[in-house]
């Protein structure tokens, strides 16, 4: 599951895409200029950007590479300016108009591309090497046990998702883990504390708990 942002002013095209990424489990957020998209980029951790060449004040493949800077991104950009896109940008462009099964093949084989890469997460002061298996806050390390690790790492993986005690247990401490509950309470309590994210890692009412990448407010 990626956090997906797509660029596209024409909104019945990203609402077609945001529906059907959906289904295949990505979560969407929708930007009908680049504006809106530079706004939401600096507030959030996106995994992938889909981004219309063709959309007012997007720089064309010179702008594009300021969006590669910080992320992956998918280029989507009108079949006549294909033969125009730069060698190193051109395995991230899909042509318009394309089909929607395109459109999951390209996104699924980018995130797969980055996945095999090592992974890295980072949000507000806080970095997490998911390959190297350490986090730092403010540029230090940040001593965590090896269970503290894998429960943010579950977390971090399923950012914006509300995951229930037993489904957080199942994954970070394994399906054979015979224990209560009450040991993602303290676990979470822990990582609050280490990492200063006491309003971002919340607590969802008679659920669970999420980690919330998107600053809305809530219950803590």
């Amino acid at each position: 599951m990626a956090t997906i942002l797509i660029a596209e002013n024409e909104r019945a095209i990203a609402q077609r895409m945001a529906v059907n990424l959906h289904l295949v489990g990505h979560s969407c957020d929708q930007a009908d200029t680049v504006q809106e998209a530079v706004e939401l980029d600096r507030r959030n951790a996106y995994d992938l950007v889909l981004l219309d060449l063709d959309m007012p004040g997007s720089g064309g493949f010179e702008g594009a590479r300021t969006w590669e800077n910080g992320h992956p991104v998918l280029l989507l950009t009108s079949g006549s300016r294909l033969a125009a896109c730069p060698e190193e940008l051109r395995s991230r462009c899909l042509p318009k108009p394309f089909e929607i099964m395109e459109l999951v093949g390209a996104v699924q084989q980018i995130l797969a591309a980055v996945a095999s890469s090592g992974r890295e997460f980072r949000f507000h002061d806080i970095e997490v090497d998911m390959a190297g298996r350490q986090v730092l806050r403010g540029g230090h390390t940040v001593a965590l046990t090896p269970q503290e690790y894998s429960l943010l790492e579950t977390l971090v993986l399923n950012r914006n998702l509300a995951l229930s005690r037993t489904k957080l247990l199942e994954i970070a401490w394994g399906y054979g883990y015979q224990g209560a509950t009450r040991t993602v309470d303290v676990h979470i309590q822990r990582l609050r504390r280490k990492l200063g994210l006491e309003k971002e890692i919340q607590t969802v009412y008679k659920i669970g708990y999420r980690l919330n990448t998107r600053g809305e407010a809530g219950p803590v």
